[in-house]
This record gives structure tokens, C-alpha cells and sequence, in this order.
């Protein structure tokens, strides 16, 4: 059984891997992870670090988060229950996507999952109460080097497919991008 199957989105090194399924009278059966698939897929590095998320109320907002050089990250995102819409902001300054954005959703019925570059800021909103995510990242949460834009950020114009709530203290503090703004990138 192959692991999952790569689809390019449309900011370069953007990807959705969706997992092959094993389905028989006991249930069902898919690989999460699997380092050598990950890495033909794009994945570098190790997996530095795995994080898991509930999120209780349909509509909440996280994010747009990141980490600045020289901790930049790729994480890989994958919906363990409910569904998301799951966005990305393109924060590498030579890209020819610098500052668009895409979103995917990820509903845990459909074994979807984002593998996310280094040089992207992440957030996703719930499209159903109780989500709960789990998180791969390619490098260890430094907190002097976290970052982050606003979900209501003009320059973005993000048409978030619910009415954005339950943002936390600290989403709601990023500034907004100004003209000038350079990305992230090594």
C-alpha cells in the first residue's frame, strides 16, 4: 500500500498529501507519517516536534502564525476530527507568490493533510465544533522568534468562510503588513 498521493497546489512547494486508506468490516486503517514518503513529498529535515489541538466552537480563528529566521519551519497539518479550512500566506520574499495566500479544507473523513515550506505563515479556521488537529513540525517552537499577521489584515483580504471568532489575545495583537514588509527567508 503507497503511502499517500502528492498533489501540488498552486504556491510553489505547497502541497496536499492525501493517505491511502485500508478499509475492511473493522474499520479502517491509514499511515499518518511516514519519514522516507514525507521527504520523497518534500519534506526536510527531521520531525523536530508534534503538536495535537482541539478546538471547541465551529467558526474559531488561529493564527496566520510563523517563526522568523533562522527557525523557520515546515509543518505538515492533518485533521483528526471535524473539518477546517486550513490557509497559508506565502512569506518568502524572492518568491513569485510572496504574500498570496491558498486554503484547503481538511476534514478528517477525507485523509487530507498540508505539507507547508519553511517561509509560510499558517492559521486555520473550524468549520465544525471539536476539531482536533495534529501538527509535524521540522524544527523545536522558539518563542523569541514567533511571529504572526492578522486574519483581518486588508493587504490579505482573507474571505474567511464563517464569521471569524475566538481569536486569542495574542492573534489579535499582530500588526498589520505595511508597504515595506520583506517575508521571511533565509
Amino acid at each position: 500500500m503507497s503511502t499517500f498521493t502528492v498533489t501540488e497546489l498552486p504556491l510553489p512547494g505547497l502541497k496536499r498529501l492525501t493517505r491511502s486508506r485500508f478499509e475492511d468490516h473493522r474499520g479502517r486503517f491509514s499511515r499518518l507519517c511516514c519519514p522516507m514518503a514525507l521527504q520523497q513529498a518534500g519534506w526536510q529535515g527531521p520531525i523536530a516536534q508534534i503538536n495535537h489541538s482541539v478546538t471547541q466552537h465551529e467558526g474559531t480563528a488561529r493564527g496566520l502564525h510563523y517563526q522568523r529566521p533562522p527557525h523557520e519551519e515546515m509543518k505538515l497539518v492533518t485533521c483528526l476530527h471535524g473539518r477546517i479550512w486550513d490557509l497559508v500566506v506565502d512569506l518568502r520574499p524572492d518568491s513569485p507568490t510572496f504574500l498570496r495566500w491558498h486554503a484547503e479544507t481538511l476534514d478528517a473523513d477525507e485523509d487530507g493533510s498540508l505539507l507547508i515550506p519553511a517561509g509560510f505563515a499558517h492559521g486555520f479556521q473550524t468549520l465544525t465544533p471539536n476539531v482536533e488537529l495534529i501538527y509535524c513540525h521540522s524544527a523545536g517552537y522558539e518563542p523569541a522568534f514567533e511571529a504572526g499577521l492578522r486574519v483581518d489584515d486588508p493587504a490579505l483580504a482573507i474571505p474567511w468562510p464563517l464569521a471569524v471568532k475566538n481569536l486569542s489575545t495574542r492573534d489579535q495583537t499582530f500588526t498589520l503588513i505595511e508597504s515595506g514588509f520583506e517575508g521571511v527567508g533565509r
